[in-house]
């Protein structure tokens, strides 16, 4: 039987530790013996969640020998880790075990030095604060999860679902994957794959540093056809540097940056005007409706027409 290790630690989000607890405590195999074995572990006797006091059958002694551990979010990612968690997801690793994170758990891995020079994702709120204090993790905000192999990160609560149901995909098959996803009420693929849905937000500017002017000219002139030459060349750098600095500063790459902006602003246009979709892609800067449809739907993970369904 495969054995998974939920790791409780101080201030953790009790969404975030319920969500693989039910999943797999619930998974049948075909012959209808359990597909996995839980075990609860935190770093001290009793955890404080911030609404109750939580007490684990297992110590961080848990960690060991597990075939999987689960790291759900915290209430700050920021906070320090402390060095004993650090040290027994390190010894995990070294040993193979496959480690995957819900929620801002990210930033427990990336803590650990797990995720260096790996994709990753987490909250899309929580997203420029990952990418700024871990720069050598290629952070990508835009999906539901990440499947590194061994390492694997999900987005923002529910995505922790979606994470659990690959895990047992890749664990038993689609059909003992399919019949948790019917008992979770919940679609085995979500439509549109793995975009996250983000807001209409303006994309993250870094205010004060130095590509701040760049960046509102950008967000200024979402509707041209710009090329990256065409960003290195208003910057007044080389398109090598222009990369380095995004990467540094936003946590992605100049393109991406400006396919985002045009994203959240069609999203803001087809919340607030009666303009057609063909209209609004060649307002944020797409050559051709089928373009911006594709974007649009690989960002956020419906078509431009069920957005505006949802939210005009």
């Amino acid at each position: 039987m495969h054995t998974v290790a939920v790791l409780a630690l101080d201030q953790v989000i009790p969404f975030d530790l319920s969500t693989p607890i039910e999943v797999f405590t619930r998974t049948r195999l075909p012959d209808g013996r359990p597909g996995y074995q839980i075990r609860v572990c935190a770093e001290r006797r009793e955890i404080d969640t911030g609404t109750f006091a939580l007490r684990a059958p297992w110590g961080l002694d848990g960690l060991q020998g597990a075939d999987t551990i689960i790291v759900p979010g915290t209430a700050d990612p920021a906070a320090p880790l402390a060095p004993e968690v650090r040290d027994a997801l390190r010894a995990a690793a070294k040993e193979g075990t496959r480690i995957a994170s819900i929620c801002s758990g990210t930033f427990i891995l990336a803590a650990a030095g797990l995720l260096d020079g790996l994709r990753a994702t987490t909250h899309w709120i929580a997203a420029g604060l990952l990418a700024t204090a871990y720069p050598d993790i290629e952070v990508d905000p835009d999906v539901l999860y990440v499947d590194n192999g061994q390492f694997l990160t999900s987005a923002g609560a529910a995505a922790g679902l979606d994470l659990c149901l690959h895990m047992i995909r890749r664990d038993y098959g689609s059909a003992v994957a399919a019949h948790a996803a019917r008992l979770s009420v919940m679609p085995l693929e979500r439509e549109g794959g793995q975009a996250q849905f983000i807001v209409h937000d303006y994309a993250p500017t870094p205010q004060g540093s130095v590509l701040e002017p760049l960046l509102t000219w950008l967000q200024d002139n979402l509707g041209r056809d710009l090329t990256l030459a065409d960003i290195a060349a208003r910057a007044g750098t080389s398109t090598r540097t222009l990369i380095r600095r995004f990467r540094e500063q936003t946590g992605t790459t100049p393109l991406q940056w400006l396919h985002r902006a045009r994203i959240r602003q069609a999203q803001h246009l087809l919340e607030t005007t009666p303009h057609s979709v063909e209209r609004i892609g060649a307002q944020v800067g797409f050559g051709s409706p089928t373009a911006f449809r594709d974007r649009f739907k690989r960002t956020t993970g419906v078509s431009p027409h069920t957005y505006r369904r949802t939210f005009s």
